[in-house]
């Protein structure tokens, strides 16, 4: 009678497609991939939050903060953020602006100055204070 050796091979349940030469690289890709997404799930969930206070979130609302960025980048003092926003509407950069003064090219170039830490809360106050003596000008 003969028995064969026990082979006491480790059979490790890999996934399809890896062969065990390459499963420890597989693992240590799996795991950069996974706290690559971590990081941005992480880095997207803190973006608006941080973005609005930078551009002035207490003081003005996120309508306001969006419409003073609009008239801002198109030039044009009379532009509002529609809030809610037609669900099958154009994309708001496609309605007809053409207010905007940048240089359009393979590679726009903006016209508009960068706006700078809670600078949108300044040019809304001088916008409003602008619109009233206006008004309080003609009677």
């Amino acid at each position: 009678m003969t028995t064969t050796p026990e082979t006491t091979e480790k059979s490790e349940d890999l996934p399809p497609g890896t062969t065990p030469y390459y499963a420890r690289m597989h693992k240590w890709i799996k795991r950069a991939v996974l706290v690559c997404l971590v990081a941005l799930v992480i880095e997207g969930a803190f973006t608006l939050p941080f973005m609005a206070v930078y551009y002035g979130y207490p003081t003005l609302s996120l309508t306001e903060i969006c419409s003073e960025l609009l008239k801002v980048r198109y030039s044009d003092d009379k532009l509002e953020c529609k809030v809610p926003y037609p669900a099958f509407g154009p994309p708001e950069g496609a309605e007809g602006k053409d207010t905007a003064q940048d240089e359009w090219g393979i590679q726009p170039v903006p016209k508009y100055n960068r706006i700078g830490f809670r600078e949108l809360v300044r040019i809304h106050d001088e916008r409003e204070a602008r619109q009233a003596t206006e008004h309080q000008g003609t009677p």
